[in-house]
């Protein structure tokens, strides 16, 4: 039985211990537990784990970055140098996924922007409401 948990656990990784039950279980045995099932799962080194949550990249856009990637595979440092890359972070306070709160309004969140090049890294900017084209052109022609 302990290897049909596991054979049915490297199968489909996000099986919950209900579906193993179901699916191990055979007339001539009897059902086993959920916890024991979680157990030989542990003794295995199989632990439970809720899957990371990552931004969704349509198809298109994973063929148009391949695209970018293969026209500018030629590029050299004096090209690379022309460039500056940006991106923009929101930060929870006081409400991060995995914990509770302990100040009593539940926190808020900041919006920054920042960017580097090959030589330097920009300084971060806070962005007040939604980063809208006006307040990216803004932080542009004023801190660039």
């Amino acid at each position: 039985m302990d290897r049909n948990i596991l054979r049915t656990c490297r199968e489909d990784p996000r099986r919950t211990s209900t579906d193993i039950q179901v699916s191990v279980t055979s007339p001539n045995e009897p059902v086993p537990l959920r916890r024991t099932i979680r157990r030989r799962l542990q003794v295995a080194g199989l632990h439970g784990r809720r899957p990371v949550k990552k931004p969704f990249v349509s198809l298109k856009n994973r063929k148009a970055r391949v695209e970018w990637a293969k026209q500018h595979l030629s590029w050299g440092p004096r090209e690379w140098a022309n460039h500056i890359w940006s991106d923009e972070s929101k930060f929870n306070i006081y409400a991060a996924q995995y914990q509770f709160p302990t100040v009593k309004h539940g926190g808020g969140s900041v919006m920054v922007w920042g960017c580097f090049s090959d030589t330097s890294m920009g300084s971060l900017k806070r962005i007040v409401g939604t980063m809208v084209r006006y307040v990216y052109e803004d932080i542009l022609e004023n801190t660039m």
